[in-house]
């Protein structure tokens, strides 16, 4: 497996297997690899001839210095994890080789219009612009035929759809079905940070989740999903709520509340001792 953390041998070694006719499949990471990530890999290997990850922790996602300081950087364990699943290269740049101005602003960055600017762009400014702006860069170096990411981000993954779709870029974007815990916590790198208690207390996302799809299943409409979700997260005093809601899939627009029919997506997030929690799951109403 190479490791390679300068733009110019990353491109050199892309621009090699695209001429021996390889399919690339690129995996973005902020490293802490896990379960999830691991997921993406399978899918890569599953469709490509050559699969590679980047691991970038990327510092204009990031509202505060304190929570960039501390996120989990676990290089040597992180590399031995993706040796091991078969991975062909990784790419884990300084944060020069991706912003070169850095920490001036970069002078083009892509701005995210509405799409980006509810839910998770509402509570974190900025936020999806740094996104749509890392994963551009990132493809452009990489010039991978597929990038994969995990439905888990669900909104996310809709940001990099519009991106690549708005921007006329030829790669394909994969969506990997979220990986979960045995109780049914969706996998991530935040879980560590909760003590057993409030591992135990985030466990009401998943169970909210599970009430909006059976709300749905049973004849419901949009508002009496709306309304479990809120009455099952409501019922644990340490979840913080920030957003529970059912939006269209493509638009990330909440769906009429008087709706009985077709497929969304329920999303939530919210705190759980300082620790910012999401998921999604997809919720189908009656054909008929």
């Amino acid at each position: 497996m190479e490791v390679i953390s300068g733009r110019r041998a990353w491109q050199d070694m892309m621009a090699s297997w695209s001429r021996s006719g390889s399919r690339v499949g690129l995996c973005p990471t902020m490293g802490a690899i896990h379960a999830g990530h691991l997921s993406l890999v399978r899918h890569s290997q599953a469709q490509c001839d050559r699969t590679v990850v980047s691991i970038f922790v990327n510092p204009t996602q990031f509202t505060l210095a304190r929570d960039l300081e501390t996120y989990p950087r676990p290089l040597k364990e992180d590399l031995a994890l993706l040796q091991t699943a078969g991975v062909d290269a990784v790419f884990v740049p300084e944060v020069h080789e991706i912003y070169p101005a850095y920490p001036e602003v970069s002078d083009v960055v892509l701005s995210v219009g509405r799409l980006g600017e509810s839910f998770e762009g509402r509570d974190r400014p900025g936020h999806f612009s740094a996104v749509a702006t890392v994963v551009s860069i990132l493809l452009n170096l990489t010039q991978a035929d597929s990038v994969f990411f995990g439905e888990k981000d669900f909104q996310q993954l809709c940001v990099v759809k519009a991106v690549i779709r708005d921007l006329g870029m030829a790669t394909q974007v994969v969506a990997v079905p979220t990986i979960r815990e045995s109780d049914g916590l969706a996998m991530s790198s935040r879980n560590g940070r909760l003590s057993g208690e409030g591992r135990r207390e985030a466990l009401v996302i998943a169970r909210a989740l599970g009430d909006a799809q059976a709300c749905a299943r049973s004849g419901g409409h949009a508002l009496s999903v709306r309304s479990a979700m809120h009455e099952r997260l409501a019922s644990c005093t340490a979840f913080s709520l920030s957003y529970a809601e059912l939006v269209d899939i493509n638009t990330f627009s909440p769906v009429p509340p008087e709706t009985t029919k077709g497929t969304y997506r329920a999303v939530i997030a919210g705190v759980i001792e300082g620790v910012r929690l999401l998921d999604n799951a997809a919720v189908s109403f009656p054909s008929s």
